[in-house]
């Protein structure tokens, strides 16, 4: 089967002989629903060719681009069914979300400079006659992007969704709030970024070098976003066909909360806004005022996010604060609980049970399953697989999201020294393409709970968007084609050959990817 360098690779290609040409008076016919996939394949063509094609409800004579929902097509719904022909491109989906897919793939079947971000002169630009009919794998494709380490401008934000929405992902989780910055606006407490955005340096080099005696620059750093930014990355991303999940850390990773509003802690200690790495001690205590707090701000976060999911972290949670303080041992023992995990897992519990009143689903990292998992929770499996079997063998729906596989934080290269600073420990392309979502130990029953796979950038030692590129792509491009193509079509020779093509589309794109080997 020839590919013609499909990202990710399609269920099923055939090519034909011929090509069919796109020029200024060829019309894109889309009505309803489905004009919204006719307007983003115009907008998304019109930078490279300076054509804006006209728009039209009903079908033309001439050569055509049609884009039709059509819930007769057998498909799941974000599979497609796309044709091209002399006299027409007719594109099919039950779905919007499938139509979204096949705009990217019209994309690719173009010459590679449709991916400019200016006309270019004398191309022909012809797509081949093919039929494609394509589907995902997995219903969870995603990408974990923190910008608390390091913040990241908005305008950043909205190219990041445009790369995951050119290889098929449709999940971007967004990690907003941790020990060393809290990001996001909420307007009942505004000191969370006044202050809790804001720290007054950043640790200069490894952590792991910097435990006795930690270095620091002199540069304050921070930023947050507005909720009417959100609501725009949020708009846009839904109109590339991206889910949005925000991440509000509890009950760890709280210590920029905490150096917000203090009573949110467990002691009289007046800290800071962290500027260095790690697990912090730091963690919210579980009075019914904290829980209020905190479901105050889930409730302005679910103003601005209409995602069912929302992750609340879960993950670090450092015991002894809950040990040492009489207050929390008191709730313990008020709660009828046994021990600090139960503590956590009854917090997370109070999440759950909101989020659920609200008609939304909490996820949440591995470690929420630690006391007793929150009936309506859905795991997100990092530190291995194991708790993304766990879950799924008690009925709970999992996100594999294994360090060993998709922390793309970790070097590239066993040469550390011809790489930039990592977080350390090694992930090559081909260990990343190597994965498979689905573990071996998980009785077939249980397959269904496995929702997909996400790659994930913590950015301690990720401080500019140019960094962030070089350290996802092109793992991120291995990571797609595990989460959409099928098992037994995979295999890394090809893909590997294919990737080179393909990345000639992110040259267009000026993406400071890393270079194969």
């Amino acid at each position: 089967m020839q590919t013609l360098n499909i990202f990710p690779k399609p269920v099923s290609l055939v090519v034909k002989p011929g090509t069919f040409r796109i020029t200024k008076s060829t019309p894109v016919v889309a009505s309803g629903e489905a004009q919204q996939a006719g307007i983003l394949f115009c907008d998304l063509i019109a930078p490279a060719t300076g054509l804006k094609l006209p728009i039209q409800r009903n079908s033309s004579a001439q050569p055509s681009i049609v884009f039709k929902l059509n819930p007769s097509v057998k498909l799941p719904p974000e599979g497609y069914h796309l044709t091209i022909s002399p006299k027409q491109v007719t594109v099919q989906s039950p779905h919007l979300a499938g139509l979204r897919h096949a705009v990217q793939t019209l994309r690719q079947l173009l010459p590679v400079s449709i991916y400019a971000s200016h006309p270019i002169s004398g191309v022909d630009w012809t797509m081949p006659y093919v039929e494609i009919e394509d589907y995902p794998r997995f219903s969870w494709r995603g990408a974990m992007l923190d910008v608390v380490r390091h913040f990241m401008p908005v305008e950043f934000i909205f190219r990041f969704l445009d790369l995951l929405a050119l290889h098929k992902l449709n999940s971007f989780h967004w990690h907003l709030t941790d020990d060393q910055g809290w990001r996001v606006e909420i307007k009942k407490y505004p000191r969370l970024t006044e202050v809790g955005a804001w720290r007054r340096h950043t640790m200069v080099g490894h952590w792991n070098e910097n435990k006795t005696t930690p270095q620091y620059d002199d540069i304050r750093h921070g930023g947050y976003y507005t909720q009417d930014e959100m609501r725009q990355v949020v708009a846009y991303a839904t109109r590339l066909g991206i889910n949005v999940v925000p991440e509000i850390e509890m009950p760890g990773h709280a210590q920029a909360a905490i150096a917000s509003y203090p009573e949110l802690g467990n002691s009289d200690e007046k800290i800071e806004v962290s500027s260095g790495w790690g697990i912090h001690t730091h963690v919210y205590n579980v009075e019914e005022s904290t829980i209020k707090f905190m479901q105050d701000v889930l409730e302005e976060v679910m103003s601005i996010f209409p995602s069912t999911f929302i992750h609340v972290g879960g993950d670090e949670v450092p015991k002894q604060e809950w040990k040492d303080s009489p207050r929390a041992q008191q709730r313990i023992r008020e709660l009828g609980l046994s021990n600090e995990d139960e503590l956590q897992s009854y917090f997370i519990s109070r999440m759950d049970n909101f989020l659920t009143q609200h008609g939304r689903r909490l996820i949440g990292w591995d470690e929420i399953l630690e006391g007793g998992l929150a009936p309506n929770a859905t795991v997100m499996s990092w530190r291995g697989e194991a708790g993304g079997i766990a879950a799924a063998q008690a009925g709970h729906d999992v996100v594999m999201a294994p360090n060993t596989y998709t922390y793309f934080d970790y070097y590239q290269s066993p040469d550390n020294t011809a790489e930039p600073l990592a977080i350390g420990a090694l992930l090559p392309l081909e260990t990343v393409y190597s994965y498979e979502p689905i573990p071996q130990d998980i009785d077939e029953s249980n397959i269904h709970h496995i929702l997909g796979v996400q790659g994930q950038l913590w950015s301690e030692y990720i401080p500019t968007p140019a960094k962030v590129e070089y350290m996802v792509f092109p793992r991120l491009c291995a990571l797609a084609e595990v989460a959409w193509t099928a098992a037994g079509q995979k295999d890394f020779i090809t893909f590997k050959g294919r990737l080179a093509a393909h990345l000639l589309r992110l040259d267009q794109l000026n993406v400071n990817y890393r270079q194969l080997d």
